[in-house]
């Protein structure tokens, strides 16, 4: 049978899972009576937990919000979903400019886990393979970010200063929609107030952001993660691409998705299946045009190409290849 010192434990682990907790809940989560829940609660407070008491038919004890507990106590399982997701973040490139903190979040954690639990989870960190290369990405900064966030959240606009991909430095004024994390980066999408239209900001390109006074109302139509991609498919590149491609738009969108390529959809007769195939037409920008024919091959869909003449001639050069190669011994 576990000892108080075990059982006060377990009750701090159970008010920190959040929520208010009544006293039958513990005592059943506990194996004890009510009585002893107090005690136990009573034991907390002397060691300056700030354990809140709730009245009330629903009523029991929390913590104090805000509180940041000195043994901050995990489980097995919310260990491994906290180291997970530090290396999945750190791989993505979606952390913070502070480089190490991913690291020494790590290392807090490692350091307060029983031998045993830290064994396993070596174990399986070495056993852990992904499928591609983490790349360098930069990172934003963690106070622009939350200013961002924030400024979201209560629709104030922000000022920022902005370096684009050229290198001019600008100051604006954002009304910010949202967040969008894509492809490894952070991104913040709405009005340039200066310019009256949408755009779309890299946030480890902006040096600093301050919330003005003031508020805004977002406009209805598409919301910030289509924005994003939106924006992304019809940026300005040195090619533009047309197709008209016989297919679902499932079966399009696994090799051309919405970040890629727009798809220009048109409503089915009568009585047909929205689902059902159909030609489409792709409109995509491009800088290079070699990878496109073996995404147009992978498709295995009928299409047919608009423009530029360039693609036509890469996608045969590529079928004479292919044809090459399957007719040797």
């Amino acid at each position: 049978m576990p000892r108080p010192t075990g059982r006060v434990l377990t009750l701090l682990e159970l008010l920190q899972s959040g929520g208010t907790r009544t006293i039958a809940e513990l005592a059943d989560r506990l194996g004890v009576e009510g009585r002893t829940v107090r005690r136990y609660v009573d034991h907390l407070i002397d060691l300056d937990v700030p354990v809140e008491s709730v009245r009330g038919r629903y009523g029991g004890y929390r913590l104090a919000p805000g509180f940041r507990l000195p043994p901050l106590m995990l489980n097995d399982d919310e260990a491994l979903a906290v180291l997970l997701g530090l290396i999945a973040g750190r791989r993505a490139g979606l952390a913070t400019t502070q480089h190490t903190a991913n690291e020494t979040a790590s290392a807090k954690i490692r350091r307060v886990l029983p031998r045993h639990l830290t064994r396993r989870l070596d174990t399986l960190l070495e056993s852990l393979a992904f499928t591609d290369q983490p790349g360098e990405f930069d990172t934003p900064d963690a106070g622009v970010l939350l200013t961002l966030a924030d400024a979201v959240s209560h629709r104030r606009p922000v000022s920022i200063r902005y370096t684009d991909r050229d290198g001019r430095r600008s100051e604006r004024t954002l009304h910010a929609y949202g967040i969008v994390a894509h492809a490894g980066r952070w991104y913040v999408t709405g009005q340039d107030a200066r310019l009256d239209e949408d755009r779309t900001f890299r946030l480890d390109r902006i040096a600093d952001a301050r919330t003005m006074p003031g508020s805004f109302d977002v406009p209805g139509g598409p919301d910030p993660v289509q924005r994003v991609l939106s924006g992304f498919a019809t940026a300005e590149y040195q090619h533009e691409v047309t197709l008209r491609i016989h297919g679902t738009v499932e079966q399009i969108r696994a090799r051309l998705p919405a970040g890629v390529a727009r798809l220009e959809e048109h409503e089915p007769a009568a009585g047909r299946d929205r689902a059902a195939e159909r030609w489409l037409r792709a409109e995509l920008r491009a800088e290079r045009l070699d990878w496109l024919p073996p995404v147009l091959a992978s498709l295995d869909r009928p299409f047919v190409i608009e423009r530029p003449d360039e693609l036509r001639d890469l996608v045969t050069a590529l079928a004479d290849r292919l044809a090459s190669c399957a007719r040797q011994a």
